[in-house]
């Protein structure tokens, strides 16, 4: 019999609706209790509840507490894998976080719900049953960490929210899912061909994300940069274009010695140092800004925030972003 922790930390799946007010919120009892407690004669589950947040409220040091937490639950107690449930809001960011930050083989799955637990159609009770079952599988073991709902697995780094509420949100745009799971068996049909990991002790640095749009000056990037920030994502145009009218306030922010990475604002393809025009990608480059090949915005930040810990050299950040 496999031992699986389950680590809850708030989110819809936690959640109950008002019937009256159709309100969501928290309540005063957990509604997974019940299936936990259903899953124990096929698995030997312990569960804690570790935050009762939903996920606009969760920060990177509370990620970094949840890293730590499952270091320390996995030091004192031999479990053959985790399962976090989380709100869906952030749930990417969270679950890369992890599986930049984790240092273990065993499998930890990360999952949540689009409907609260009392509502028609929940999906909460399914995608934790799924997430425990691929968190038993022998195959989930070394692919770092997984997003598990609505019958697929997905990696933590390409996995995305797509829909606000349809309950197959999450995708992996360009990659796909890694593997699927049906009502009694996992299947895994792609692996990972490299795992990046970075184990920092803290995650102080401050980094802003800012989305590019037509006609956008430098005064965005002015304030940013003037606000005692240590780094900035910027998604980019294209293939990693900007408009000429960003490219002083970029160099001001270079000489300050702030690490600028660049990604895409669409949900597939590469940023690629392509266009030699005032802007243009090429241009960027040699100006020394970073290109961060498929990582959405959000994640770059993450990553960013991660790498900053470990070195400022801009040299071993482009390296750490190839």
């Amino acid at each position: 019999m496999k031992r699986i922790l389950v680590i809850h930390t708030g989110g819809t799946i936690s959640m109950k609706e008002n019937k009256e007010t159709g309100e969501v919120n928290t309540s005063s009892k957990h509604p997974l209790d019940e299936i936990t407690t259903l899953l124990r004669g096929e698995t030997e589950i312990e569960d804690d509840i570790l935050f009762y947040l939903p996920s606009p409220h969760i920060r990177p040091d509370h990620m970094l507490k949840l890293g730590r937490y499952i270091h320390e639950r996995m030091s004192k107690k031999s479990f053959d894998g985790i399962v976090i449930t989380h709100g869906t809001d952030t749930l990417e960011e969270t679950a890369y976080f992890l599986d930049l930050f984790l240092q273990t083989r065993k499998p930890v799955v990360v999952t949540g719900a689009m409907r609260s637990s009392n509502e028609i159609g929940a999906d909460g009770m399914y995608n934790l049953l799924s997430a425990i079952r691929v968190a038993s599988c022998d195959e989930a073991q070394d692919k770092g960490v997984l997003v598990v709902m609505n019958d697929e697995i997905h990696t933590a780094k390409n996995v995305t929210k797509t829909s606000t509420s349809n309950v197959a949100t999450f995708q992996s745009p360009q990659y796909g899912p890694v593997g699927v799971t049906t009502k009694n068996d996992v299947f895994f049909h792609h692996k990972m061909t490299r795992h990046d990991s970075y184990p920092v002790q803290k995650i102080d640095k401050k980094v802003s994300l800012i989305k590019a749009y037509a006609g956008m000056d430098g005064s965005l990037i002015d304030a940013v940069t003037d606000s005692g920030i240590d780094g900035i994502v910027i998604e980019a145009l294209g293939q990693g274009n900007l408009p000429p009218e960003t490219v002083e306030a970029l160099q001001r922010a270079l000489t300050k010695e702030i690490p600028i990475v660049l990604v895409s604002r669409c949900y597939q393809g590469i940023v690629q140092d392509t266009y030699g025009y005032p802007g243009g990608g090429k241009k960027l480059r040699e100006m020394g800004i970073i290109f961060a090949n498929s990582l959405t915005g959000p994640k770059a930040r993450i990553k960013l925030m991660v790498a900053l810990e470990m070195t400022q050299n801009t040299t071993e950040l482009e390296h750490m972003f190839s």
